[in-house]
């Protein structure tokens, strides 16, 4: 694939490390696990385009199932912007993606572009950012006493797509916290918070409601005490924006999300914060 100016191949594992570590310089604070933990998700859906020999850009296009795929870490180094490298690695990743609907967070300066390549706008996502630490209210146990197919069949629930590879290393990553509320041993929500570049991350956090939402909340920004917390909010659920506005977390950062048909039947309600803008 590619032109004479640009080789685009597959990425292996240290290349995403490496388009995380380009991702960091962007300002989008990745997780200290993420490379491990996509990588898992489509070994085959992460492509990184070379001039001369040099990495230079990447692309990710991950594919959840036949009818579902997810597109993100569009970055082209700055030395090596306005060459139209961007464009090969985005007809490169299209053309991987197929006839599937492709859903991507991008950027909001970027909006228009991603409109004239077909993509309709469904919500925004917010980015909060507060403090770790408080009062556990309790209830929320690790999720570890969660049958796995249990959090699966929640997670399919609520997300697009069954996406068992990615969600396995996910919630097992080293160093983060991934906890359930169980009721009558049936799982009413779940989440996870995972260290990052800065601070850490609460996602997903999905949850039957927003008093289970809540409980669960506090109980991962209380494992985040001394460092700073960020919540990816979807804004067409209401309750996530409140709940987030009610600990005094501040926006500081925003997405479009957007598809190239018609956006997923999933109940948003339920959705209190994505798992990952590069990924869904």
């Amino acid at each position: 694939m590619g032109s004479p100016d640009l080789a685009i191949r597959r990425m292996t594992e240290a290349d995403l490390a490496l388009a995380l570590d380009w991702a960091e310089a962007e300002g989008w604070n990745p997780g200290l696990n993420d490379a491990e933990c996509f990588y898992a998700a489509d070994p085959d859906g992460f492509f990184v385009g070379e001039a001369g020999g040099e990495p230079v850009g990447s692309i990710s296009a991950v594919r959840y199932d036949e009818r579902f795929s997810f597109l993100g870490l569009f970055i082209v180094k700055p030395d090596f912007r306005g060459r139209g490298f961007g464009l090969q690695l985005w007809r490169a990743a299209m053309r991987h993606l197929g006839e599937r609907n492709v859903g991507l967070d991008g950027v909001v300066a970027q909006q228009g572009n991603y409109k004239k390549s077909g993509f309709k706008l469904a919500f925004r996502n917010i980015r909060f950012k507060g403090e770790g630490g408080g009062v556990d209210l309790g209830g929320a146990t690790d999720l570890s006493s969660a049958r796995f197919e249990d959090v699966l069949q929640y997670d399919a629930a609520v997300f697009p797509a069954r996406r068992a590879a990615f969600l396995q290393r996910w919630i097992e990553q080293p160093h983060a916290a991934s906890l359930g509320v169980m009721v009558q041993r049936r799982l009413r929500g779940y989440g996870v918070l995972r260290p990052c570049r800065s601070g850490c991350k609460i996602g997903p956090l999905f949850a039957d409601d927003a008093q289970v939402a809540e409980r669960l909340f506090l109980a991962l920004k209380a494992r985040a005490a001394g460092g700073p917390i960020f919540l990816d909010v979807p804004e067409v659920n209401p309750d996530a924006v409140a709940l987030a506005e009610r600990y005094r977390m501040t926006p500081v950062f925003e997405t479009a999300r957007m598809y190239t048909k018609d956006a997923p039947c999933a109940p948003m309600e339920r959705c209190f914060g994505v798992a990952t803008f590069e990924l869904g």
